[in-house]
């Protein structure tokens, strides 16, 4: 029976698992959403959430707690300065998993791991709102008078002159005769030159 055992071995010793949640760690808060397989997703989360959390204190030992897991400076940085400062107000449940369904190759159910709130949604959602506004922006009705000179100025201007339509007996010239009958001829001589060789 395995009574309080704790977490998933995925098929893997526990040097290889650990490197493989810090490959996914990184990966995750380099993006902010990655696609992996359901059972990862699940050991992952609680890792990237304590890592977060940590980010939310910020003291020296939360900054080297956090580079174990997640190696590169830089992306400490990122989770103390960018990432952590939007969940002040929450208390926890930083990210969300959803399923996508069984992978078409072996069946592996997959799932997408994104943080709450991601910076590329809420870029997103104000891109619409800019659009809104310029279409809302309509241009500004023309004063009376420009209106009223523009009507004169229409009324004024002498209506175009209709060209005289030509009569039904007048036709296009037919073509030159000559030319066809030169290139007739000369498709007769070139026939005939051939007979003579062959």
């Amino acid at each position: 029976m395995r009574h309080a055992v704790k977490g998933r071995k995925l098929g893997r010793t526990t040097s290889h698992r650990e490197a493989l949640f810090r490959n996914q760690l990184q990966s995750l808060m380099e993006s902010e959403r990655i696609i992996t397989t359901l059972p990862k997703a699940k050991e992952l989360r609680p890792i990237a959430e304590k890592v977060i959390t940590r980010g939310k204190h910020g003291t020296v030992h939360d900054r080297r707690w956090a580079l174990r897991w997640l190696i590169k400076r830089e992306l400490v940085k990122k989770v103390f300065d960018e990432i952590a400062p939007r969940f002040t107000e929450r208390p926890g449940g930083y990210l969300r998993i959803v399923k996508l369904g069984p992978r078409q190759g072996d069946g592996a159910e997959m799932a997408v791991i994104e943080l709450v709130e991601r910076e590329a949604a809420s870029a997103q959602a104000e891109a619409p709102k800019e659009t809104k506004a310029k279409k809302e922006s309509k241009p500004k009705p023309k004063p009376a008078k420009e209106k009223a000179a523009k009507d004169k100025a229409a009324k004024e201007k002498p209506a175009k002159e209709a060209k005289p339509k030509k009569a039904a007996g007048d036709k296009k010239p037919a073509k030159k005769e000559g030319t066809t009958a030169t290139k007739k001829g000369g498709s007769q001589q070139k026939g005939a030159s051939r007979q003579k060789q062959g």
